[in-house]
C-alpha cells in the first residue's frame, strides 16, 4: 500500500513539474519604442512581467532631452504601454528601479513618478549612474505580476 502511494506521489510531482513550467513570452508593442539592442521590451513567464530599462524615447523613436520631466514621462508612458500590452496595468507593477545620471533631478522624477503611481505605489529603488543609452538622463525597469 506505501509503495503506490508513494509511486502515485511521484507520479503527482512529476506531472506538476512538467505542467507547471513556466514558458516564456515576449511582449512586443509598437506603442513603445523597438528595442535598441538584443533583448524585448518585456517578458512575461508565469504570472510575471519583467518590462527591461526604458528612457524617454518616443514609439517613433525620437528622443525629447528638453527636461527630466519630460523623459520621465515619456519613460513611464513607454512602461505603461508595455504592461498594458501584457494584459497588466500599472496596478499590478510591484517593484520598479529608477537609474538616475544626476541624482539632483530625485525631486522631480519623483513628482512624475507618483502622478504614475497613486496609491499602493510599487517597492522601488534610485540609483545615480555616470551614463545612460543614447544620453538619456533618467532610466526606469518595472516588475509587475
Amino acid at each position: 500500500m506505501l509503495k503506490k502511494i508513494s509511486i502515485a506521489c511521484a507520479a503527482i510531482v512529476l506531472v506538476f513539474a512538467f505542467t507547471s513550467k513556466d514558458r516564456k513570452e515576449v511582449i512586443l508593442t509598437k506603442l513603445a519604442p523597438s528595442p535598441i539592442g538584443p533583448y524585448s521590451q518585456a517578458i512575461k513567464t508565469g504570472g510575471t512581467l519583467y518590462v527591461s530599462g526604458q528612457v524617454g524615447l518616443k514609439p517613433d523613436g525620437t528622443f525629447d532631452t528638453t527636461s527630466i520631466e519630460n523623459e520621465s514621462t515619456q519613460a513611464l508612458n513607454n512602461i505603461k504601454a508595455i504592461v498594458e500590452a501584457a494584459g497588466m496595468s500599472l496596478d499590478d507593477v510591484s517593484k520598479a528601479t529608477i537609474y538616475l545620471t544626476d541624482i539632483k533631478n530625485f525631486a522631480k522624477v519623483n513628482d512624475v513618478y507618483k502622478s504614475y503611481f497613486k496609491l499602493n505605489p510599487p517597492a522601488r529603488e534610485t540609483v545615480e549612474v555616470k551614463a545612460l543609452p543614447k544620453g538619456a538622463h533618467v532610466e526606469i525597469s518595472v516588475i509587475a505580476n
